[in-house]
């Protein structure tokens, strides 16, 4: 096996292993998340190549890292985790239904690589890559990580002579697209609840959020009181699907809400945000010289494509990409994309609302003062909900009374605590000028785009004019090179 150096893994021999595991031959490596982690001989044969260690130089956050100092955790670490979680749930159920269920090692060994090969697929700076750069490269194509990953893992298979056997992959493939395709492949037609172990297309519940729950809140230095340990220990299969004890539905209640809250305050963060514009703009511009969405149909080139990409364009010396180098310099120099402003689209607008864009800013613009263009604005559309959209996801979840209880059902929203929210989904609009001067014009044309829209300004902070007049109060009269001019609100939440 070759060598593992990072900094909170280290592996040896396992030794003196639980007898429910067969695992004399693996390796274990310790996770700062989930202690020691065994890993078994076939999973290793994919761990040991390079389309795999590839993820070593994904950050699991994308560019979060540069708000968020401590979030340089990577897609190898949580595949680690969640391959773990899912041989620790499939075990469980293994443990107290395993003859009922008929679950065998296929099983077992089939549910494990599905957790260790779920994200192969991702791009650089994971959902930055596929929901905001290629929508704009493909003009409207869809294309998913899923899909890239069923593909990798054929490819890894011919490419290393792995000697599993098809139908293992072909189970492995439908369990990794189980979350992106709600209905499962006609062929599924028993042991389906072995689909709602890693990716859960039927309610969300699943040991991928188990494992980044807990370790982007750790990584962020924000607490969680999330325990999936409890769901796992209690959880059963009821007419073929994995169900909880209705005396959890809190917990589960919990997992979700605690999902928002970092949405809310780290996926979406305002300047998490503005970095995220600004890599996408850099993409864009050096994407027809480097062709870096060429690759997406292509396995065998697509590993190669990770976040060095920006590295490879901030020191490439041609000429074609210095829109983009000086992009990333702005980055570097904490020169961003300046946050204008924000509102919560009302309640009753969220059915049929459409994506803020640029162009619906700079129309909005009064006439006089600052012409802008559609070029001198970005817009963020940030939605966060509970994982089912506008709907209660608990109402997707089935529940069981008790252990010899063989019935399921779900809980209707009249049973639940009256303390929970009654509303699922909320949708931020932000607006950033891409040049400093410009925040008085762009801000005001938001202002306007809001009253023609909602007749009322639903934003939540002050004008940039206020702002100003509050840092004074404070500090007194920025200096042109004082470290409070233009960065008040970096210390929010973030560096």
């Amino acid at each position: 096996m070759g060598a593992y150096c990072n900094e909170n893994l280290s592996f040896s021999s396992a030794a003196n292993l639980s007898p429910s595991h067969d695992l004399r031959l693996s390796k274990h490596v310790h996770d700062n998340v989930h202690g020691n982690i065994y890993l078994d001989p076939i999973s290793l044969k994919f761990i040991d190549t390079e389309e795999f260690q590839r993820l070593r130089e994904l950050k699991q956050l994308g560019t979060t890292y540069l708000v968020y100092p401590g979030a340089v955790h990577s897609r190898f670490e949580h595949s680690l985790g969640v391959y773990w979680l899912a041989g620790e749930a499939i075990q469980k159920l293994k443990t107290y239904q395993g003859l009922e269920l008929g679950i065998d090692p296929f099983d077992v060994q089939t549910v494990k690589i599905a957790g260790l090969l779920h994200d192969v697929g991702h791009g650089p700076f994971s959902h930055l890559f596929e929901s905001e750069f290629l929508p704009r490269v493909l003009n409207g194509f869809k294309w998913a990580h899923e899909q890239m990953s069923a593909k990798l893992i054929d490819h890894i298979v011919d490419e290393h002579h792995i000697d599993v056997g098809s139908e293992m992959i072909k189970r492995v493939k439908e369990m990794v697209l189980a979350s992106s395709e709600f209905e499962l492949p006609k062929s599924v037609k028993e042991k389906q609840f072995l689909y709602d172990i890693v990716a859960n297309g039927r309610n969300g519940i699943d040991v991928d959020k188990f494992d980044y729950i807990v370790r982007d809140s750790r990584a962020c230095g924000l607490g969680c009181s999330f325990d999936f340990h409890r769901l796992i220990e209690t959880m059963r299969v009821v007419g073929d699907e994995i169900c909880y004890r209705a005396k959890d539905y809190l917990s589960i209640h919990k997992l979700f809400a605690t999902r928002a809250d970092l949405y809310r305050t780290v996926y979406t963060h305002s300047k998490v945000k503005a970095i995220e514009l600004m890599v996408v703009d850099a993409l864009l511009k050096a994407n027809s010289y480097l062709e870096i969405s060429s690759s997406i149909q292509d396995p065998s080139e697509y590993w190669k494509l990770d976040d060095t990409i920006i590295k490879t364009i901030e020191t490439a010396p041609d000429k074609e990409l210095q829109e983009s180098k000086d992009l990333i310099l702005r980055i570097r120099r904490r020169n961003l994309y300046q946050f204008c402003n924000e509102y919560s689209v009302p309640k009753d607008k969220l059915e049929h609302f459409k994506n803020v864009t640029a162009k619906d800013i700079a129309c909005s613009q009064k006439n006089g003062g600052v012409m802008l263009k559609e070029e001198d604005i970005a817009v963020s559309n940030a939605r966060i909900d509970l994982t089912r959209g506008r709907q209660n996801p608990l109402e997707s979840i089935n529940f069981f009374k008790d252990y010899e209880s063989e019935e399921k059902f779900p809980i209707p929203d009249d049973r639940v605590s009256h303390l929970l929210p009654t509303s699922y989904q909320d949708m931020i609009v932000r607006v950033y000028a891409k040049k400093p001067e410009l925040v008085a014009a762009v801000s005001e044309a938001f202002e306007n785009f809001q009253l023609k829209m909602y007749g009322v300004k639903a934003q939540v902070h002050a004008t940039p004019k206020k702002k100003t007049r509050v840092s004074e109060a404070l500090y007194g009269p920025a200096s042109p090179g004082s470290i409070f001019n233009g960065r008040l609100l970096d210390l929010r939440g973030g560096a």
